[in-house]
């Protein structure tokens, strides 16, 4: 049986695994606090979105080197191994094997079944069945094969891109925003603090694209596609989002829109009547599970690579004989997503450690500039440009956020990094049965 994973994916594929994976809720929902947080000011909140999107396509890439340098299994995992030893890039597998990975996919799954109650009325158990079921769903797609995974996903992914794209061209055609009665608020001034918080919320909203890495081991021509996809799916992302803020902003006007907690559906509210709430809430449920999904396919991988490195359960090199999945990696990374998802504990965790997934993006791209000193011969179908200033200012974007979530929650961030430090004992256990 081969351990070797089939190359069955191309650009399209990747390209719009980037797009799946960043698009969750957060473009129906992050816009509203980013226009409060810019003083109600459309130029800034515009600009703050333009300047989020340049910042991740910095990262994008830095990434893109690597993945064209790089182009096995692991991706991000193994960026950081080869720059910085495989100590720190454990701990990246290790939490996002327990935590955030998983905890993405259980969120994802929970958080449409909250969206389904728009549709019918859900017990908190109906909804967590309902979770469980599209979490057995995606297992059950992606250890049947990667190409028909993906296929899924691009069309799960390309139906969301489009309910985005025609809301917003609803919203831009019958939206009368700015003849609307200002909405009764107290508006947020505009400060530096203010400006900080809304670019910090902005790159959540981006955060993902760094996960079709993990898949490089599937891709056809991975030195060529893996640039291609990590650029043109981020520069896909920026667009999409500046687009859909413009259809808000015409639907509702600046300050119904910086006032709204749930800015997707009020807008097109506005312009079709409370009944289009079902467009939304379709668009929502379908946007997280082209999110959970496109994971699923993604992680597995890191766990996979650690695997065969020993640094992991080597039941997780297994690759399915008549499938050519890995299936044992995506069986248990849905399992424990599962687990989360029924005990509802994720949140929680998540709140704990999800900032610290910035340090390993961080490390990503200054693996670029380790590997540049430690590997100058290497070769390097795709180099990023502007180099050292690109990979530079996306380590002090991602040294931001890390910074911000210590000094605004100290306590959350001590409980984050030790839930990552415990995999400490874990990786010494695995390194001394590796080499027995």
């Amino acid at each position: 049986m081969s351990n070797t994973l089939e190359r069955t994916l191309g650009v399209r594929d990747l390209t719009l695994l980037v797009v799946g994976n960043v698009i969750g809720s957060g473009i129906f929902l992050v816009p509203a606090a980013v226009l409060a947080q810019s003083g109600e000011s459309v130029p800034v909140a515009i600009s703050v979105w333009l300047v989020g999107g340049l910042l991740s396509l910095l990262g994008a890439l830095s990434y893109a080197e690597l993945g064209g340098m790089d182009p096995g299994a692991g991706g991000l995992y193994a960026y950081i191994r080869d720059a910085f030893g495989p100590f720190p890039a454990f701990l990246y597998g290790w939490t996002l094997f327990f935590v955030i990975g998983s905890g993405t996919i259980a969120t994802l799954c929970v958080a449409a079944g909250d969206y389904f109650t728009q549709f019918t009325p859900l017990s908190p158990m109906a909804k967590r069945i309902f979770a469980l079921s599209l979490i057995v769903l995606m297992a059950v797609i992606n250890v049947r094969g990667t190409r028909e995974s993906a296929a899924v996903q691009n069309v799960a992914t390309g139906f969301k891109v489009l309910a985005i794209l025609s809301m917003s061209a609803i919203m831009f055609a019958l939206g009368h925003g700015s003849t609307l009665p200002p909405v009764s608020h107290v508006a947020q001034p505009l400060t530096a603090s203010g400006v900080g918080l809304s670019i910090i919320s902005v790159l959540w909203a981006y955060e993902g694209w760094q996960y079709v890495t993990f898949v490089a081991g599937e891709a056809k021509d991975p030195q060529r596609s893996i640039p291609r996809a990590i650029v043109w799916g981020t520069v896909a992302l920026i667009l999409i989002y500046v687009i859909a803020n413009f259809g808000y902003l015409a639907a509702l006007g600046v300050s119904r829109m910086a006032a709204s907690d749930r800015v997707a559906g009020e807008a097109i509210a506005q312009v079709m009547g409370s009944a289009a709430g079902y467009l939304v809430a379709a668009a929502i449920i379908v946007s997280m599970y082209s999110a959970a999904h496109s994971a699923v396919i993604t992680v597995p991988r890191v766990y996979f690579a650690m695997a065969k490195d020993g640094v992991f359960f080597p039941q997780m090199t297994r690759i399915h004989p008549t499938f050519g999945t890995p299936a044992f990696a995506i069986i248990t990374s849905c399992a424990w997503a599962a687990i989360l998802a029924l005990s509802g504990t994720f949140e929680q965790l998540l709140t704990y450690v999800v900032f610290i997934g910035w340090i390993f993006y961080g490390l990503g791209a200054a693996a670029v500039i380790a590997l540049r000193i430690k590997r100058p011969d290497a070769v390097r179908p795709f180099r990023v440009p502007g180099y050292p200033i690109t990979p530079v200012v996306f380590i002090l974007a991602a040294a931001v956020i890390v910074l911000n979530t210590v000094i605004s929650r100290p306590g959350q961030a001590v409980i984050g990094i030790g839930a990552v430090l415990l995999g400490a004992p874990a990786y010494v256990l695995w390194r001394r049965r590796a080499h027995r």
